[in-house]
C-alpha cells in the first residue's frame, strides 16, 4: 500500500458527510472536513472529521478536503435562519405565526437547503499534492 495519495482515482463519501461537513462549517468555526487517510489505493472514502490541522496532515499523511470544494457553491441559497423563517411566516398571508408553526417551518427550510447541498455535489475535485494537484473522482454515496 502507498502514501502517494496520486495512486488515488475516485473518492467515495456519504453525501449526508458532505453535507453535514458543509453545514458545520457555514454555522460555527469548528474545522469540519472530510478527511482521506493512507494507505491510498485507487478508490478511497473520505470521513467526516474534526480537523485539527489543514490539508494535508503532517502527522498521518491523510488529506483534509474543505467540503465547499467538493460542492458547487454557486447553487447553494443562504443557510436558513431563525429570523428569515420567522419574517416569511409573518407575511404569509396564508398562515397564522405560532411558535410552533415557526419551528416547523424552520425545520423545512433547513431540509430543503441540506437537499440542495446534497443535489450540488461535484463530479470531481483537485487534492493537493507536494508537487501540485490531482484531479480523482468523486462517487457520492447514499
Amino acid at each position: 500500500m502507498s502514501t502517494d495519495p496520486r495512486n488515488v482515482r475516485s473518492l467515495a463519501v456519504t453525501t449526508d458527510d458532505v453535507v453535514s461537513a458543509y453545514e458545520a462549517r457555514r454555522r460555527s468555526d469548528r474545522p469540519t472536513v472530510l478527511r482521506v487517510t493512507p494507505p491510498f489505493s485507487g478508490r478511497m472514502r473520505a470521513r467526516l472529521h474534526v480537523a485539527d490541522a489543514p490539508e494535508p496532515d503532517g502527522e498521518t499523511d491523510a488529506f483534509h478536503i474543505d467540503p465547499a470544494r467538493l460542492i458547487e457553491e454557486d447553487r447553494i441559497p443562504d443557510y436558513p435562519t431563525p429570523d428569515d423563517t420567522e419574517d416569511e411566516l409573518r407575511t404569509d398571508p396564508d398562515a397564522e405565526f405560532s411558535v410552533e408553526r415557526h419551528r416547523e417551518r424552520h425545520v423545512e427550510a433547513v431540509e430543503a437547503w441540506r437537499a440542495t447541498v446534497a443535489d450540488a455535489v461535484v463530479e470531481s475535485v483537485e487534492l493537493r499534492v507536494d508537487d501540485g494537484t490531482h484531479a480523482v473522482a468523486v462517487k457520492p454515496l447514499g
